[in-house]
C-alpha cells in the first residue's frame, strides 16, 4: 500500500462519507460541502460554497440559529460538542427535513477560531414514525380514559 499524506486521506475521508460534511467559517459562510451534503441538500458544491447556511435553514429558525451561531464565534465554546442534535432543515426542491447532526469547533494552529464543521443525516423517516406512533399512543390513551370512564359509570 502506498504511503498517503493526513491531509490527502482526510479529504478522501470527507468526500468518501456518505454523510453530509459541512463547514461553514465565523461569518456562517459554507466552506466544505461533501457528496454527501448534495445528496442530502440537492446543491452542488459549487452552488452552496460561498453560500450562506440560510440556504439550508428554514426561514422561521433563522433568527434563533444566528443567535446561537454569532454567540459561538465570539465565545469559542458550545455546549453542543459531544451531542446529537436534531432539527428541521430545507432541500433546495422545498421539501422538509428531519436532521440528525455532530459539530465541532475548528481552530487553527494557534488557536484561533476559524468556524464550525457539521456532519449530518436524514432522519426524516423515523422522525415521521415516531410522530404516527405519538399520535396514535395519545389515541389509544383517549379511548382508554373513555372505557374507564364508561365503567366507573
Amino acid at each position: 500500500m502506498r504511503d498517503i499524506d493526513a491531509s490527502e486521506l482526510c479529504r478522501k475521508i470527507v468526500e468518501a462519507t456518505p454523510d453530509a460534511v459541512i463547514f461553514a467559517d465565523r461569518e456562517g459562510v459554507m466552506r466544505l460541502w461533501n457528496g454527501g451534503a448534495t445528496a442530502l441538500f440537492g446543491y452542488s458544491a459549487d452552488e452552496a460554497i460561498g453560500q450562506s447556511l440560510d440556504l439550508i435553514i428554514p426561514e422561521r429558525l433563522q433568527g434563533r440559529h444566528w443567535e446561537g451561531y454569532h454567540r459561538v464565534m465570539a465565545t469559542g465554546v458550545t455546549k453542543y460538542g459531544r451531542e446529537l442534535l436534531s432539527v428541521p432543515a430545507v432541500r433546495r426542491d422545498g421539501e422538509r427535513l428531519s436532521l440528525e447532526f455532530s459539530v465541532a469547533l475548528l481552530r487553527d494552529d494557534t488557536g484561533e477560531l476559524l468556524g464550525i464543521v457539521a456532519v449530518l443525516r436524514d432522519v426524516t423517516a423515523r422522525f415521521e414514525r415516531d410522530r404516527e406512533l405519538r399520535r396514535r399512543l395519545t389515541a389509544l390513551e383517549a379511548e382508554l380514559a373513555q372505557t374507564r370512564a364508561s365503567a366507573d359509570e
